[in-house]
């Protein structure tokens, strides 16, 4: 099935080519209707990536289950009518109303609208949308479907109407076609589906089928499109952002936050099952929200990006397009390790992608973070040439990024002399510590590179502030390390890596620590984001020591160098990101308090 979506993906973009292009000249007649925008539609089409790669993962869920039910207590299982014309034409009859129920429970229970959320997240409407999926969906959507296995209908067969399906909503999402006349009253059409997306109050929770609208017309949940009402798409709570991850968890988050906060054990139930919206009283007088507004969802979310972040979007997107289509093309004969490992990868990038267009990170941090990806993929699928590439590659970018954000900041007071020396000599033998343990029989030059490197990094936390401001941590952190040495000792350090190995931990021991007391002392997001690196150091650290000395671990380079580049990432994003360096006895400063966002409200 994997292979037909990645032939399909060319008939998709050309159909994308031919609307965008109709699209401009209405927008020459009527100024205000543009289609698209850039990283609206790159979004969009992210998130139907995201959607495809995790369906490779879930399809346990959405395959296996309902071949396990259809083995177990089909009615007709040897049935031949379902290989006909007409049984196949019965079958996405059968198919297309249980997907009506499903589509309709995604609007009305809080649990279903959570995974549903990300197709109609949103401010534009046009073909791009209709790739916009969920990656949760199949968690819970299976259920829905069992009616059919239960009839009889083959696993083969329902794979099929499942596409059919799939493929026949893709043309549906669009501004461009006014309306058909008899089709309408029948089919899913254009100007039924605009119902569908609208925030409008005559147009909420209308027009659920996927093919067929007669179910919508049988069930009294029709709503035809009025002239004179014009659509407003997206959701009641914006979502704006261009994060793929937060698009699919924005609303669990919300309702968890609800559920955890609700007093009433039933109300911690019922947040999960209720209508999209709805709250425990406690919750909403505790945590209170503004109401919606139709001006507030006409205003479209649209950070400025420059024509450089344009064309870095471009170029990443078209390389990112490239990449799944390589990894579906081969997803139904690789084994589900390798793909996992590839899933993450490509959510990295997806990840950085969006960030950059949303003007949270740079665009060589992102390559950074692309690149530690692919040194962690190719080290953990022995691909060594490429990891020979992509590992020393990862800290060149660190260095190269820091240089260049330091000349830019070099009269602001962001960067003293000091921290950049610090700073690149840390990344300077981090990169040196990477090339030594690539190389066989270099494992000590390696560990005193990345002991220096760790030196650096404490005195560089300490520019401007007390040596260890937070006994507390100084002792937890000496605690962790003399455990951790410990265990080694028993599990089988060798005796000559004794002393080597001792001053390493009490160094990076002593870099958590000041990290750590740092972050205390200014109370701001940057200073965190670095101590969760040196953290993330620590337990880096950790892996590697106990696979190579106590007992191998699976999967351990995912999870070492996994660990390791989250560990660069954070120290090099928080020190860029930190306000101007404090001076000595600055008093500590604070931000406002973040409150926790809430669930969308259904469109």
């Amino acid at each position: 099935m994997s292979k037909i979506i990645v032939f399909a993906t060319p008939v998709f973009f050309l159909l994308i080519a031919l609307e965008f292009a109709w699209s401009r000249r209405a927008t020459a007649r009527v100024p205000g209707s543009r289609a698209y925008r850039l990283s609206d539609a790159i979004n969009s089409v992210s998130l139907g990536i995201l959607s495809q790669v995790a369906g490779v993962l879930t399809k346990v869920l959405t395959v296996g289950i309902y071949a396990v039910v259809f083995n177990a207590v089909a009615v007709y299982p040897d049935l031949a009518f379902w290989g006909t014309w007409y049984g196949v034409l019965l079958a996405l009859v059968f198919y297309d109303f249980c997907y009506y129920w499903l589509h309709r429970a995604g609007h009305t229970v809080a649990l279903f609208w959570a995974a549903h959320v990300v197709h109609h997240q949103s401010q534009h409407y046009n073909l791009t949308t209709a790739l916009r999926q969920t990656s949760s969906g199949a968690f819970f959507g299976w259920v829905f479907y069992l009616p059919m296995a239960v009839a009889g209908v083959p696993p083969m067969i329902f794979g099929i109407v499942a596409l059919i399906d799939l493929l026949y909503q893709f043309w549906v999402h669009t501004e461009q076609v006014g309306r058909l006349g008899w089709f309408d009253r029948w089919f899913c059409s254009p100007s039924n589906h605009r119902v569908h997306h609208a925030v409008n109050d005559p147009y909420i929770d209308k027009n659920y089928g996927g093919i067929l609208i007669v179910w919508d017309r049988i069930f009294g949940t029709f709503k035809d499109e009025d002239p004179h009402e014009k659509c407003v798409y997206g959701t009641r709570g914006l979502l704006g952002s261009w994060d793929p991850l937060w698009a699919n968890a924005q609303v669990y988050a919300g309702l968890a936050h609800d559920s955890w906060h609700a007093r009433s054990w039933p109300d911690k139930l019922r947040v999960w099952i209720k209508p999209p919206g709805w709250r425990p009283p406690d919750v909403a007088q505790r945590f209170p929200r503004p109401a919606f507004s139709m001006s507030q969802a006409q205003q479209r979310y649209q950070p400025p990006m420059s024509r450089a972040v344009q064309w870095f979007a471009l170029v990443q997107f078209a390389m990112l397009l490239g990449g799944v289509a390589v990894f579906l093309w081969q997803a139904d004969a690789a084994p589900l390790r390798h793909s996992a490992i590839w899933f993450a990868v490509l959510l990295v990038a997806q990840w950085s992608l969006g960030a950059v267009m949303q003007g949270r990170i740079g665009m060589l941090m992102a390559l950074m973070l692309q690149s530690a990806a692919l040194a962690t993929a190719t080290s953990a699928l022995g691909l060594t040439q490429w990891h020979l590439l992509f590992k020393p590659l990862t800290m060149v970018i660190a260095i190269v990024l820091i240089a260049i954000e330091a000349n830019k900041e070099r009269t602001s007071g962001q960067f003293g002399s000091k921290s950049r020396f610090f700073m690149a000599a840390a990344l300077a033998g981090s990169l040196a510590g990477d090339v030594f343990l690539m190389l066989p029989g270099l494992f000590i030059p390696g560990l005193v590179s990345f002991l220096v490197a760790h030196l650096f990094y404490v005195v560089l936390f300490k520019v401007g502030l007390q040596w260890f401001p937070h006994r507390g941590a100084l002792a937890v952190t000496l605690g962790v390390g003399t455990a951790m040495y410990a265990f080694l000792w028993v599990g089988g350090l060798p005796p000559a890596l004794r002393l080597p190995v001792a001053a390493y931990v009490l160094v990076i021991a002593l870099m958590a620590a000041q990290a750590i007391g740092r972050a205390t002392v200014l109370r701001d997001a940057p200073s965190r984001m670095v101590a969760a690196g040196a953290v993330f150091f620590m337990l880096s650290d950790s892996l590697l020591a106990t696979n190579r000395f106590v007992s191998p671990l699976p999967m351990a380079q995912v999870w070492v160098l996994a660990t390791y580049y989250a560990a660069q990432a954070l120290i090099v994003g928080g020190w860029l990101a930190r306000p101007d360096a404090p001076m000595p006895n600055a008093p500590p400063r604070t931000q406002p308090p973040q409150h926790a966002p809430g669930p969308l409200a259904r469109p």
